[in-house]
């Protein structure tokens, strides 16, 4: 490959919305669905450990949140990758690190083994998965965008409610060891998937366009310039303080219902409840986002799921019964829905397809620290309180503060018209692809010489004008 970029969004290739594209859909339908259920399926296996290794239920714990922990703190990490090497690349060797580390980790004879193996090496793995097919994503999809990027979020509970029930089989049928050998056996698709991500193709172009694409290869491995834009200092703001709660809800609906009384399986359906209406939530509101009026002010849409997400905590805090939770979790399936299917889709429209690669690795690097901070926060306030209704209380505020960071910030700061390109470069680009598609002025010269000429060689022939069979009407 060189020192040139493989596959980083070549000039004058225009987003084929469908075509391949779906096939690229599908695969980063399959990755989000690896890379946010994952975490939560590994719990099923963690009665097994504290069993085998003697330790404690937060020992275990610690296991969930390196995985999530590399999956947004690894965020620059990806970004360099990405930008030096391409998408394809990247994701087939992430895929091999995602498989090793479970396969590596059903051999571990100490909890701290299964730290760096199932947390660190298979983190890293779905993390070098999971951003660059966002990144293909936005290269396949414009018009379509909002929809493509509803659908494969609604990977995430799907998944979700499929490696559930199924890491519980494999636990009963072969033991934690086996059920780790086979759920790295099934983290082997991430590598189909990357296969998957085929580059877009630059057409034939002329010495001019030459230059630009020499000047792309130069191009900086993590461009902190996204910075200098308001648009995108106000989203990863937002982001931070909404990540804060957003996770909360779901860790403590469960325990909510066994303090109120109720079975382990009643309470445990809470989350099917929750996990059902998030499939349909999300490619709905993908749909909505990419009406004609709507989209451009997605930006407000995205907070309104926020503010819709906080209000639902807040009314949460209130239940008193089964009945009364089972409305919070119709209710939270929702508005979550809405804003994992719009938080990529707004960052994309944000800064534009050339800065996402950078950009997106920042704006997960600012909510790792915050998804370290949130649950565990909320964790010592249950401890200090006894009572979940102030945890609920607290996550809402935070999501409700995000929202009104987000859409008071985009209203006041950022005045800038949502058709415009985002950077000199894309204008540009946009230029050349014009020009290449119309004829130019010396062509057109050309052409009328050509003309003339042939008016010249061919005169009158013996008092008869010579006809050719490829001008006559």
């Amino acid at each position: 490959m060189g020192a040139v970029v493989a596959d980083d969004g070549p000039s004058g290739v225009k987003a084929p919305d469908g075509g391949w594209g779906w096939a690229v859909l599908f695969g980063c339908f399959i990755i989000t669905g690896f890379s946010y259920a994952f975490p939560k399926a590994v719990s099923v296996f963690f009665k097994e450990l504290i069993r085998e290794f003697g330790i404690g239920y937060s020992d275990t714990a610690w296991i969930s949140s390196i995985l999530l922990a590399m999956l947004y703190g690894t965020g620059p990490l990806c970004s360099v990758c990405v930008n030096r090497f391409g998408c394809r690349p990247v994701m087939l060797v992430g895929g091999l690190f995602a498989s090793m580390g479970m396969v590596i980790a059903s051999f571990c004879t100490s909890i701290v083994q299964i730290y760096l193996t199932a947390g660190v090496i298979t983190g890293l793995g779905l993390a070098l998965n999971f951003q660059p097919s966002l990144i293909m994503l936005n290269r396949y999809f414009d018009k379509r965008r909002p929809l493509a990027n509803g659908l494969s979020a609604a990977g995430s509970p799907v998944f979700l409610c499929a490696l559930s029930p199924l890491g519980q089989i494999l636990q009963h049928e072969y033991g934690w060891r086996g059920g780790f050998l086979i759920l790295g056996g099934m983290l082997l698709n991430c590598c189909v998937c990357g296969a998957l991500m085929r580059p877009l193709e630059p057409p034939k172009t002329s010495e001019a366009t030459k230059e630009s694409a020499e000047k792309k290869a130069k191009k900086k491995l993590l461009d902190f310039s996204v910075f200098k834009d308001g648009g995108f200092v106000i989203y990863t703001l937002a982001a931070s303080i909404m990540v804060l709660g957003l996770f909360v809800p779901p860790v403590f609906v469960v325990s909510y219902a066994k303090d109120l009384g109720y079975q382990d399986t009643k309470a445990a359906f809470l989350l099917t409840i929750l996990g059902f209406i998030d499939i349909f939530a999300r490619p709905i509101c993908g749909m909505v986002a990419g009406l004609k009026w709507v989209r451009p002010r997605c930006v407000y849409l995205f907070s309104f799921a926020m503010i819709f997400n906080g209000f639902t905590d807040l009314m949460g805090s209130m239940s008193v019964d089964y009945a009364g939770l089972v409305v919070f979790c119709i209710f939270f399936g929702i508005s979550y829905g809405m804003v994992g299917a719009l938080q990529f889709e707004v960052l994309m429209a944000i800064v534009g397809t050339q800065k996402f690669s950078s950009a997106i690795g920042l704006v997960l690097l600012a909510e790792a620290m915050a998804v370290l901070i949130g649950p565990p926060s909320a964790g010592k306030l249950l401890d200090a309180t006894g009572r979940y209704m102030f945890v609920f209380i607290i996550a809402g505020i935070e999501v409700t503060t995000s929202a009104l960071v987000l859409a008071l910030g985009n209203f006041f700061c950022i005045k800038k018209k949502p058709e415009e390109p985002h950077t000199k470069e894309e204008a540009a680009e946009r230029e050349e692809l014009n020009k290449s598609e119309d004829k130019t002025p010396e062509d057109a010269k050309v052409d009328s010489i050509e003309v003339e000429q042939f008016l010249k060689d061919e005169p009158e022939k013996n008092g008869e004008v010579v006809t050719n069979p490829e001008t006559c009407v």
